[in-house]
């Protein structure tokens, strides 16, 4: 019989197979509301029936589903990266050490404001997107600690040009990291670069 941490590695490799999958079904979808539906269920499986769960144990009976807002397709764009300063932060985690992120651009949210664009330069790569917005930590609103956006690491990609250097962006996929659910967590949060003034009321709500 394998040990717990064999089966707990397992699982989660399980969890990250099923999300890749899923991403590869929602950018096969022609209709990015259809996508977002079919999104929205798989979540919800996987939140309340996966073993890998980020939910804590004593929530998992309560659980009846994400707290996700109807589509809404203002909020998708296609988006050039754009040249930004050089700069870096580092994440420390518990299980991998410290885990380096490089600016390689920014995004222009139409009237919304700019969001820094991240690399993981350690093994694997990766871009990153995270976002905080005005409802972040206020009741019905959105994580204090914001949303992933694009996570190309786990498999959260909604599409990308490398020829013309564009991301699909649909705030309406935004979805909290696993620290929301469970603090034996470590997940990198939204840096400076990556906070919108405003209020974006789309994408998986918190509270």
């Amino acid at each position: 019989m394998a040990s717990d941490s064999a089966r707990t590695a397992l699982e989660i490799a399980d969890w990250r197979r099923r999300v890749f999958a899923l991403y590869d079904a929602v950018r096969a979808q022609d209709d990015p509301e259809e996508a977002h539906e079919l999104w929205r269920i798989e979540r919800d499986d996987l939140m309340g029936r996966h073993p890998a769960t980020p939910l804590l144990e004593e929530d998992s009976p309560l659980f009846e589903g994400l707290p996700i807002a109807p589509y809404d397709a203002a909020w998708r764009y296609e988006l050039p990266i754009l040249p930004a300063d050089p700069g870096g932060f580092e994440f420390a985690t518990g299980t991998d050490g410290i885990v380096p992120f490089e600016r390689i651009g920014k995004v222009e949210i139409p009237d919304a404001g700019t969001l820094d664009v991240w690399r993981l330069t350690t093994y694997g790569g990766g871009v990153f997107i995270p976002v905080r917005d005005a409802l972040a930590g206020k009741p019905g609103g959105t994580y204090g600690g914001g949303r992933y956006l694009i996570d190309t690491i786990k498999g959260a990609d909604l599409g990308s040009d490398a020829a013309r250097g564009t991301l699909v962006l649909d705030f309406n996929f935004a979805y909290n990291p696993s620290c929301a659910y469970d603090p034996a967590w470590a997940c990198p949060l939204a840096q400076p670069g990556n906070v919108l003034p405003i209020a974006v009321p789309v994408g998986e709500l918190y509270g």
